[in-house]
């Protein structure tokens, strides 16, 4: 598996992650299988949020690697907090407590990465630097990052907050492009000018911060996806086109049209089938032309102005 560095840590991780958002739906048997699975592929990244089935996942999977103090060393683990019921947490009070239950249902003594999950409407930056210097003091997280925010919120956390922030984990797939499709699009009077995230795309590849895509096969939000979907007939045509000429699957194609990019991301998997995970992890060897990579693109109902 092809590696890239985190962030601005000397952290090296590989070019995909495993999500493990629905890793509950898995039987034990199943569930030692696909961490197996993916462990044998070189995806030894795994990411997780306490709210998956309510912490369920985290401990489904902590039993499904059979977690002792020799497995953790050959693993990289990242969780992510700050959403409960009816409101978003980024008080260091919750902070602190999440940390707490994600060690505690992992069984693990640290994370290699905390993400703070959708960002809070009422986070007070001094308190989020507080619980990480505790945090990292610790040592019960080595790094830290967001997920799902703007350059200025990023900004804001970093007046106060001096560990780096090392990734932004940002829904992004071949069908929910708006942060590709607005940098060519700058002064256009069409809809895909606007701007809806505040440049982060150029902001994390200014600062060193590793776009994590999650539901790169997903349109919409958790409508469907568009792999095999009647409803995007020119697009999946253009894609097993190209999936034929590197001699690969279509799943693997639409992770590679990802990694294309020069921004160096890490996708973020959210399937629990073994086959395509494999087909996930493929896609660290294929480079799309870029032809193919803006075929796929036009494909998918973008226009060049």
């Amino acid at each position: 598996m092809r590696s890239i560095k985190l962030g601005t840590s000397d952290l090296d991780v590989p070019v995909i992650a495993v999500g493990c958002m629905r890793i509950n739906t898995l039987d034990k048997a199943g569930a030692e299988r696909f961490v197996a699975a993916s462990l044998e592929q070189g995806a030894n990244f795994f990411d997780h949020a306490d709210i998956y089935g309510k912490g369920a996942c985290e401990e489904i999977f902590a039993d499904a690697v059979h977690m002792s103090s020799s497995v953790r060393e050959g693993l990289i683990l990242q969780s992510k907090c700050g959403i409960r019921p009816g409101q978003f947490d980024f008080s260091k009070e919750h902070i602190l407590e999440a940390v707490d239950g994600i060690l505690g249902r992992l069984k693990t003594d640290y994370l290699d990465i905390l993400l703070l999950h959708r960002p809070d409407a009422l986070v007070e930056p001094d308190e989020v630097a507080a619980a990480f210097d505790e945090l990292e003091q610790a040592g019960k997280v080595r790094h830290f990052g967001v997920s799902n925010q703007t350059p200025n919120q990023i900004e804001l956390l970093k007046k106060s907050v001096k560990q780096p922030i090392v990734a932004n984990q940002l829904q992004l797939s071949i069908t929910n492009a708006t942060m590709i499709t607005r940098g060519f699009n700058v002064n256009m009077e069409n809809a895909e000018a606007v701007d809806r995230d505040g440049g982060i795309l150029d902001y994390c590849r200014l600062h060193d911060i590793t776009v994590q895509p999650w539901s790169p096969f997903q349109f919409g939000f958790f409508e469907g996806v568009f792999l095999d979907n009647a409803k995007f007939p020119e697009l999946n045509a253009k894609i097993d086109e190209v999936a034929a000429k590197h001699g690969v699957s279509n799943t693997t194609i639409a992770i590679a049209w990802l990694l294309r990019h020069p921004a160096h991301m890490q996708p973020v998997t959210g399937t629990m089938n073994v086959q395509r995970l494999q087909d996930c992890c493929k896609a660290a060897d294929v480079t799309l032309s870029r032809e193919d990579w803006y075929g796929i693109l036009l494909a998918a109902g973008n226009t060049l102005p």
